[in-house]
């Protein structure tokens, strides 16, 4: 094995797996960062937006490039609503109490996943990318004429994962402008540096409550209906992602979007390397030990702040 072709291969696959995840935590950090509300079901999301893309996408007729786009809309608005649902219908009528609330997400877990299983199926099921062309990965190599190109064999990635990365960092640039430029981030930011303050001020803190929520399924659903022409769409496949995460967030800092987005690489890229050269199960050890030495010497993450 040449390393530094599969070196490229490894980061780039790590940067696919970083892009998703990313997108995904900051679903899940949004969440507890506003609401302070650990959302156990946050994988189910996931899974959710993944199988509504399948089924959007095999019910549009012609090219895979329309059903994708049509995914790309309805599936985090379909995911945001039903989590607003159970906003008004569990985490409000709990008081967001933080242990009623884990307690009413398990229940919610359990319930999308079910639902999923009678409705579509045990099967795992693929969506067709809207494109995919193999791109060859070209290396440097010192020859007789210098230093020159060349394409070692079968050393390529497609074109729609590198649009999955693309497409993930303007999301997140997007997500930004939201928080930092306009009302609604100003009223989030508000909203979770002190909520009774935010009430005297006439905020409507519930009502802001089930949009964060809402938004923070939406992402999730996103980042699956990025990740299933990868992957395929099945009804157990929230586990990994709302592990990893719960990985991501403990050690970027709860509640903090800069410390999530800069964990997600860290998780994502040392991911697609140790997996590509050594094994995808001692990745998610050394995710796991990350964790460990994180809670042991900063408790409150890399960007976290400590407990008052």
């Amino acid at each position: 094995m040449d390393f530094g072709p599969h070196l490229i291969l490894a980061i780039l696959e790590g940067a696919v797996g970083a892009s998703v995840l990313a997108l995904t935590a900051l679903g899940l950090s949004l969440v507890f960062g506003v609401m302070r509300v650990v959302n156990v079901a946050h994988g189910e999301f996931f899974m959710l937006g993944a199988v509504i893309a399948w089924f959007v996408a095999t019910s549009i007729a012609g090219h895979p490039a329309i059903g994708f786009l049509a995914a790309l809309v309805i599936a985090p608005l379909i995911a945001g609503a039903v989590a607003m649902l159970v906003d008004r219908l569990i985490l409000r009528n709990v008081a967001y109490d933080p242990e009623a609330t884990i307690v009413g997400t398990i229940g919610v877990l359990y319930i999308l996943q079910q639902s999923t299983l009678m409705i579509y199926g045990p099967e795992a099921r693929p969506v067709e990318p809207p494109f995919s062309h193999r791109i060859a990965l070209p290396w440097l190599e010192w020859g007789e004429n210098g230093l020159a190109f060349y394409f070692p064999w079968g050393l390529s990635i497609t074109s729609y994962k590198l649009f999955v990365i693309a497409a993930a960092v303007v999301i997140l640039m997007v997500f930004w402008l939201v928080i930092s430029r306009t009302r609604l981030g100003l009223i989030m930011r508000a909203t979770q540096m002190d909520r009774e303050t935010a009430l005297a001020f006439g905020i409507p803190v519930q009502r802001v409550y089930s949009i964060v929520f809402g938004f923070g399924a939406a992402l999730a659903a996103l980042a699956a209906v990025l990740i299933v022409p990868i992957q395929q769409a099945h009804y157990l496949m929230g586990h990994d992602p709302l592990l990893l995460s719960f990985i991501v967030v403990i050690i970027g800092g709860l509640g903090s979007v800069r410390g999530t987005i800069v964990a997600a690489l860290l998780i994502g890229m040392s991911d697609g390397i140790i997996s590509v050269f050594l094994s995808p199960t001692l990745s998610k050890i050394i995710a796991t030990l990350l964790v460990a030495i994180v809670l042991v010497f900063r408790p409150q993450g890399l960007y976290g702040k400590k407990m008052a």
